[in-house]
């Protein structure tokens, strides 16, 4: 009576299984550290990029992006708006940095909208003159700006929407590790919402499955 043998892998198969599953999720998890890496780098020079932009166009023209006074007569985009700052040193009242990008303008409001605006008239960063959107951070949330925030002096920039596993990085990296103290201070966003008025206080540490808006002075 002849036997059927029984076929199966040999342990040579199974290592060269186990040796490929490796090489795989080691790829898969690289890929992702650099993706992670490569955000956090986009968080950074486009907070850079802002400071830049900023104060060349201070430089140029002796006043702040959104609070120009003389924009409608600086560009000819503006000949028929209202797209005049107030002219006093200062962008914005410390909060309203997410103003809402459909309000009609009036002479000497709405900075944190302008801003943007005109930086784009004066050719310091893409787009039109008209155009008050703020730019998306590169983990989906908006980029504003104003003057104070969590009680930090002078103009920040925020980014809006940053998970907590990241925040906690940035703060490592680019301050003291802590929310509510240093150049970098957030607040915790609860149902949609996170107070970043001046007067308002940061979160001090940061939660991994909560998302936070991060100010950075500049």
């Amino acid at each position: 009576m002849k036997l059927n043998k029984q076929k199966g892998f040999t342990l040579v198969e199974i290592a060269i299984v186990l040796v490929i599953v490796g090489l795989l999720i080691g790829g898969v998890l690289k890929g992702q550290e650099m993706i992670t890496n490569a955000k956090l780098k986009r968080v950074e020079s486009d907070n850079a990029g802002i400071a830049a932009a900023m104060f060349s166009y201070q430089d140029r023209y002796l006043q702040l992006p959104g609070d120009d006074s003389d924009a409608e007569g600086r560009f000819s985009v503006y000949l028929a708006a209202t797209a005049n700052g107030a002219g006093d040193g200062t962008i914005g009242d410390g909060t309203d940095w997410e103003a809402d990008t459909s309000t009609v303008w009036t002479d000497g409001g709405q900075e944190t909208l302008k801003f943007f605006a005109h930086l784009r008239a004066a050719g310091l960063v893409p787009g039109g003159g008209m155009d008050p959107t703020r730019p998306t951070n590169a983990y989906g949330g908006q980029i504003g700006i104003q003057d104070g925030s969590l009680g930090i002096a002078g103009h920040v920039t925020i980014f809006g929407a940053i998970e907590g596993p990241i925040a906690k990085i940035i703060e490592g990296r680019l301050d003291d590790g802590a929310g509510n103290t240093g150049r970098i201070q957030s607040a915790e966003i609860v149902a949609g919402v996170a107070d970043m008025d001046a007067a308002a206080l940061g979160t001090a540490a940061y939660d991994d499955s909560k998302r936070y808006h991060m100010a950075f002075r500049l």
